[in-house]
């Protein structure tokens, strides 16, 4: 009873040593391995950023997702910020589409808003000026906050902190397709 014990242990053993072998050697053979290749594509050295432009009747939330924008590519992406789009190698535009706040939860008594949300919604394009090829076409990305008055925060606050997120989803998109 005992060596038929052995036996089996001995075989389920064996079999999970095989299992994890194959799992090891086998299991990233399709996505090639892992690499440390860069995230975005290596044919870019610098990117001009082209001010937003905005359907909103809200104003100023252009300026604040460019230079969001911008900082986050200088300091996320191995590309150079470029000020002159004659000497860059691509150019990043698009539009605000909407800025939607949304009230989350309101004050029963009263009925004041206690917390809302602000959601910019943006179609963005990056061309490489060098082949023509749009590397980004016409993509749609969101970004969110949300803000309390009774925290001292209101519209400005809220819509720095969407284009923060809005800039830090484009600059996601940049990066090349696994």
């Amino acid at each position: 009873m005992e060596r038929k014990a052995r036996k089996i242990s001995f075989i389920v053993f064996s079999s999970l040593i095989i299992v994890s072998a194959c799992l090891v050697f086998f299991g990233c053979a399709e996505m090639g391995g892992y690499s440390n290749e860069s995230l975005f594509p290596e044919d870019v050295e610098s990117v001009y950023v082209e001010m937003f432009d905005s359907r909103s009747f809200r104003r100023g939330v252009e300026y604040e997702l460019t230079d969001a924008l911008s900082k986050r590519i200088e300091v996320e992406t191995p590309y150079k910020i470029i000020s002159s789009r004659d000497r860059a190698d691509t150019v990043i535009s698009g539009q605000i589409v909407s800025i939607v706040v949304s009230t989350l939860t309101v004050e029963r008594e009263i009925g004041k808003a206690l917390e809302n949300e602000l959601e910019l919604q943006a179609v963005v394009n990056w061309k490489n000026l060098k082949t023509g090829e749009l590397l980004i076409n016409n993509r749609q990305v969101s970004g969110s906050a949300r803000y309390s008055e009774f925290q001292s925060q209101d519209f400005s606050y809220a819509s720095a902190l969407a284009a923060n997120n809005l800039a830090r989803r484009i600059v996601e998109l940049m990066e090349k397709e696994w």
